[in-house]
């Protein structure tokens, strides 16, 4: 695999808004990164108006890719934070103390510290560094932005260990969805940061016809910022779930503050670290972007939300906090964007290839123990069982072969970890451990049950397969609360009809963000789109290779729509960014 950016072939030719000028005022250092990656940038704007393929950090970690010794360098990276103060971000302002109690998944304590940081003094900070980030203009600030993540990606093993031992993500799946992935995702929301910005003109010259000579006025439109923008992480998925809106401020003009999970600091302290260190080198304010980790129990996120120089917030994690910012941070004006928790679904009506859609589906249920937010949970399967391309299979058969493909994909526990991972917390641990009781109060059964691996490198780690219970439709209390982790829901229903309308019902009310649907038959495919689109949620249908439900591709796939309760917005979107910024109209007779 090269490792230089690959554009796909467009289905289009997108016409895109004109670069800006370039002020002069703008550092050296910063106007030479606009020349240095304009290409990059080109192609961004290009696919995201395309929806092509486009990938410019190869997700092999291959030797082949990135060099003999990366690997192992980046593990001593890593290895060299360990039980020590992360010195990186000592030259934050308004210290106060050092925090950090991060634990690893796989057992290790990490013993790593970090600067902790007085409110009031970081907000400061970060607002004197605006204005001359600001009048640099949107070309400036895209191009700085690009460095950054550059710089994150030359740091993509030692990132790799971070999230592994934060997140408890296998180390491939660590590499590709905390490195490559989510910087795709950073340059992604930074096109369409550049992208709304340069549909405003700098500059124009407006006419009126009147009698005689019209009347002619010079206007000058100047992107200005909201202010202060807060990105609070998530443990699962610290870095592709915040840089979206982390770039999306920062490329708009905003100071960014990263708060992150108590339990997943690392990696967004090595990501604060490279832009800090990208924004010092094109002569800017480092202050622009800071990290504000907190103490156990400090309760940062609401004081952090409330301040009120804090304009923009995006969040991931659960329902509880997420409708909480929407409401009381919302209320105040901020401009609020969080993914919470939602009900993926599978409708089966009929399989075309029922080997390839078993191994799929496994594959889904297994990767990262069920810990993300797009692993599918409810499977819902007429009672009277499915059609396939090895004839008719009843409910309780299909059960037995799912089942029997999770076992094939886990039954070799050395080789099982590398797709499960480690499991992030005792309320992920005791949903898998107790299926039995959950089975038998909503009156289902155990088709397979939570197997509990034991990891040959980290005795300490807490594995566990997939578990699958059969339930009847009737078991609504159950099946449409999400159950974060490796637990799925066989749900059997009285047709194809039925299954489609509860599933249309249950994400309109509880959310979703993916969605798949198994049919032979095109009406029930158009069906399934029709209910997709009433119920706001990305529909796959009929996956039987190598792509999965559970992930996404950045410039082609939305991750969320924002159109049902699991998110409020998609990453990434001119939506996404639009309200980042605001535009101030400066006139002129002319």
């Amino acid at each position: 695999m090269s490792a230089e950016p690959h554009a796909g072939t467009y289905a289009h030719e997108a016409v895109l808004p004109h670069p800006h000028p370039v002020p002069e005022a703008a550092p050296p250092a910063a106007r030479e990164l606009v020349a240095k990656h304009r290409e990059a940038l080109d192609e961004a704007l290009a696919a995201v108006t395309s929806r092509g393929y486009l990938s410019r950090y190869p997700e092999s970690p291959s030797p082949r890719v990135y060099g003999e010794g990366a690997a192992e360098a980046g593990e001593q990276a890593f290895e060299g934070h360990l039980t020590r103060d992360f010195a990186e971000l000592d030259d934050q302002p308004a210290t106060d103390g050092r925090v950090g109690d991060e634990v690893s998944p796989y057992g290790p304590t990490l013993r790593i510290t970090y600067p902790h940081q007085d409110v009031e003094g970081l907000m400061a900070a970060a607002q004197h560094a605006i204005p001359a980030w600001r009048d640099a203009g949107a070309e400036v600030r895209a191009a700085v932005c690009v460095d950054a993540v550059d710089r994150i990606h030359a740091r993509s093993f030692e990132m790799a260990h971070a999230v592994m031992h934060t997140s408890g993500q296998p180390f491939v799946m660590s590499f590709q969805a905390a490195g490559p992935h989510a910087q795709d995702r950073a340059l992604e929301a930074i096109a369409y940061a550049l992208f709304e910005q340069r549909r405003v003109p700098s500059s124009v010259v407006w006419e009126k016809p009147a009698k005689g000579e019209p009347v002619r006025m010079t206007k000058d439109y100047r992107v200005v910022p909201r202010g202060v923008a807060l990105v609070i992480g998530c443990n699962t998925f610290p870095t592709w779930n915040s840089y979206p809106g982390l770039f999306a401020s920062l490329a708009t003009g905003n100071a960014v503050v990263v708060k992150p999970h108590p339990r997943a600091v690392l990696p967004l302290a090595i990501s604060v670290a490279a832009i800090r260190e990208a924004l010092r080198a094109a002569g800017f304010d480092p202050d622009l972007v800071t990290l504000a980790p907190e103490a156990d129990g400090e309760g940062l996120a609401k004081t952090l939300a409330l301040h009120p120089a804090v304009k923009v917030i995006d969040y991931t994690g659960g329902p509880t906090f997420g409708n909480w910012l929407e409401r009381e941070a919302g209320a105040a004006g901020k401009a609020v964007y969080t993914e919470k928790a939602g009900v993926n679904t599978v409708v089966i009506d009929s399989i075309p290839d029922l080997r390839g859609a078993l191994g799929n589906l496994a594959f889904s249920f297994t990767l990262y123990s069920g810990q993300m937010c797009t692993t599918p949970q409810n499977v819902y399967v007429p009672r009277a069982g499915v059609d396939t391309d090895e004839g008719h299979v009843s409910f309780d058969e299909l059960g037995e072969k799912l089942a029997a493909a999770i076992g094939r994909l886990t039954g070799d526990d050395a080789k099982a970890v590398e797709l499960l991972g480690a499991t992030v917390n005792d309320g992920v641990r005791e949903r898998a451990a107790g299926l039995a009781a959950l089975a038998s109060s909503a009156g289902g059964r155990v088709v397979v049950d939570s197997r509990q691996v034991a990891h040959p490198r980290y005795p300490d780690a807490v594995v566990r397969t997939p578990g699958l219970v059969a339930l009847d439709v009737t078991a609504e209390s159950t099946y449409s609360q999400e159950c974060f982790g490796p637990v799925a829901f066989l749900v059997a229903t009285d047709s194809t009809e039925q299954s489609l309308a509860t599933f249309r019902d249950t994400v309109r009310e509880h959310g979703a963000m993916t969605a798949a649907v198994y049919s032979t038959s095109e009406q029930v495919l158009d069906d399934a789109r029709d209910a997709a689109a009433d119920a706001g949620v990305a529909l796959s249908e009929n996956l039987n290779g190598q792509v999965f439900v559970n992930q996404t591709a950045a410039f082609s796939d939305f991750h969320g729509t924002g159109a049902n309760p699991a998110a409020n917005a998609a990453y990434t979107d001119g939506a996404f960014v639009a309200s980042r910024f605001r535009v101030v109209t400066s006139r002129r007779h002319t």
